[in-house]
């Protein structure tokens, strides 16, 4: 199977959409398919995944970590798509890059599928501060999703989100998978090397970008509690973003900066792993966030992590059983929350890794028979792609 995977991120390390197309891409040619991963370029990409890569001329947008692709300006990236004799595509996300992906599907009259990751009108609002603007690019996304063969979501609180935008069509539930690995000797020590913890203090951990609509308020106002009540804990954040900078300052201004690690990004997935390992509570009250892959990771780890009610990142979260939901968003909660959750982390955490993360290889299976469903079942759409 020949399978196109179109997205707006590259490298895949700049957001939770770009790792998951890179894991779809790498389990895939595990698996002994043929998966290209289909992008905009960036110039500050090195590494190398393992997988056929189809690179867009891009443009820095500013104030963001993102590049927009220019795929209808660069001839040799349409020549190379056009080269390739792929049986599915599969849109990562409904922009340029499910543009792309439509015009792809309806040329070779092949399926479209696309997944719905995450919650674009909160985006769209926050970049345009108006509610007329922002409905009026959810309603061009419906009319994209309309037009697939198979709209995907990764969990129920997803699909429920993509349905409150006026999508009426069938959704099918494919969950985000992780790599289910030991932790790397390698990794631990180089990981280990960029911390200073303090023996017997608690670890906290936020790893993801640092954009304050995940709620990096409520993390830094619920440390700054725990200071004022004497509850000893090491705050550590892994991640980079437009509001770093403000974010360090923040951690500065209400005299938690020494009790602070901010680590920048961390390519290095060994790494990565080693500092879930290292630490003692995942602390994640993102209202933004779908199925964020960090909650996946860390319980790898026997790490837990702590969400808030609601949310759609609490979703197969039981409190007190395999992670720690706190009432709501607000540093008070998410202070009470740590508290309640330190005694109880080891059994919590131990019974999150045995429930939560569910291996890719075992994801990719259900996608794979999916993808043939569809490849099988595929009849010429009766409208014509404009």
């Amino acid at each position: 199977m020949v399978v196109g995977q179109f997205v707006d991120t590259y490298p895949p390390s700049v957001d939770g959409v770009g790792r998951v197309t890179l894991s779809y891409c790498q389990t895939l040619t595990a698996m002994g398919h043929e998966a290209y991963y289909i992008a905009p370029e960036s110039p500050n990409a090195e590494e190398l995944y393992g997988v056929p890569v189809i690179l867009s001329a891009s443009l820095k947008v500013p104030g963001e970590l993102f590049r927009m692709g220019l795929p209808g300006l660069d001839p040799s990236f349409r020549r190379r798509v056009a080269e390739v004799p792929f049986d599915i595509v599969h849109a990562q996300s409904p922009f340029l890059a499910g543009s792309e992906a439509l015009k792809t599907a309806r040329r070779r009259d092949i399926p479209l599928v696309s997944t719905f990751h995450s919650k674009y009108y909160d985006d769209m609002l926050a970049k345009t501060h108006s509610k007329v603007l922002a409905q009026s690019v959810i309603q061009r996304l419906i009319r994209f999703y309309d037009k697939c063969d198979g709209v995907w979501t990764v969990n129920n609180a997803t699909a429920d989100v993509l349905h409150s935008y006026g999508y009426h069509g069938e959704i099918l539930i494919m969950e985000n998978g992780t790599d289910i690995e030991e932790l790397s000797p390698e990794g631990k020590q180089k990981m280990d090397a960029r911390l200073s913890l303090k023996k017997g203090v608690p670890t906290l951990l936020f790893v993801g970008q640092h954009n304050y609509k995940k709620n990096l308020h409520g993390v830094l106002g619920a440390c700054a509690i725990l200071k004022k009540q004497g509850v000893p804990f090491q705050l550590v954040t892994a991640g980079d973003g437009p509001d770093f900078s403000d974010i360090v300052q923040e951690a500065k201004t209400l005299g938690i900066g020494d009790q602070c690690q901010f680590l920048g990004f961390i390519g290095n997935r060994a790494e990565l792993m080693a500092l879930y390992y290292r630490a003692d509570l995942l602390v994640f009250p993102s209202l933004y966030d779908n199925a964020p892959m960090v909650l996946r990771e860390a319980a790898v780890m026997r790490t837990p992590g702590i969400v808030v009610k609601g949310s759609c990142s609490a979703e197969g979260i039981i409190d007190e059983d395999n992670g720690f939901i706190c009432e709501n968003e607000s540093a008070e909660a998410i202070a009470r929350t740590i508290v309640r959750a330190l005694p109880m982390i080891q059994d919590v955490g131990e019974r999150a890794q045995k429930t939560i993360p569910v291996s890719w290889d075992s994801i990719m299976r259900r996608v794979v028979a999916e993808y043939q469903r569809l490849i099988d079942g595929h009849v010429t759409p009766l409208f014509d792609f404009d």
